[in-house]
């Protein structure tokens, strides 16, 4: 068991896929995963782990922002020993033609957030996917004839900004969509040497006021889930 985590040692899969909300952690592992087991709830945060294809993998939320999944994969990669995790949530298209429901998969992540700074003293304000997750996403939707972007995102620290304009670091590293989490997951995954992939779902389109509901956002994310479990069992 680590602080957050009530797993016991061995209960988590050495590959993770770690949705935002724990209830689409559930969602998944309901409707994806044979023989699931509950293994965690510690603070209603949810960690299933089950077989997908005869494949052992854990589900487990993150949370919300940078410092939540900094937490959850910091005590995952350093005391669960997990391999791999992979973050599937959603996120909102800096431009119009993209469209709801696209699938990013994230080359890299930029954010004004200190996490990294004062977690492990990088001074980056971005980092690339780690590992091999990034190809092997690729190379699983080539074979599943699934269209992905791929491309930088921003992982905001605000959700709500008062200044309308696109921000900086958004234009200088031409970030196709925000999101709150894949900055943290990247320089964690970078300081332990593990693996990190981020795979989202547009959720909103920015400029244009578009979004999906909440109940799709729990619930109608079947595409970039089964892209990413299909991607997982090739990973490890």
């Amino acid at each position: 068991m680590s602080i957050h985590i009530a797993a016991k040692p061995g209960e988590i899969a050495p590959i993770v896929l770690m949705p935002g909300d724990p209830l689409r952690a559930k969602h998944i592992a309901e409707n994806f995963l044979e023989d699931y087991k509950l293994v965690s709830t510690t603070r209603n945060i949810f960690f299933f782990t089950g077989h997908y294809k005869g494949k052992r993998l854990t589900i487990g939320a993150s949370g919300m922002g940078c410092p939540s999944i900094g937490i959850y994969t910091y005590e995952l990669y350093n005391e669960y020993g997990v391999e791999c995790i992979m973050r599937i949530g959603t996120c909102g298209a800096y431009y119009t033609h993209i469209n709801l429901f696209d699938i990013i998969n994230a080359e890299a992540a930029f954010s004004e957030s200190t996490y990294a700074k004062f977690a492990f003293g990088y001074e980056e304000d971005g980092f690339p996917h780690q590992g091999n997750v990034f190809q092997t996403i690729n190379a699983t939707a080539k074979k599943l004839k699934m269209p992905v972007l791929t491309g930088p995102v921003h992982s905001s620290d605000p959700f709500y900004r008062i200044d309308p304009a696109v921000p900086e670091i958004v234009v200088n590293n031409k970030c196709l969509a925000a999101e709150m989490e894949a900055f943290a997951l990247f320089a964690n995954a970078k300081h332990f040497k593990k693996q990190a992939g981020c795979l989202l779902t547009v959720s909103d389109i920015i400029p244009a006021r578009k979004m999906i509901t909440a109940e799709e956002r729990e619930r109608s994310l079947g595409e970039m889930t089964t892209l990413a479990l299909e991607s997982a069992i090739s990973i490890l």
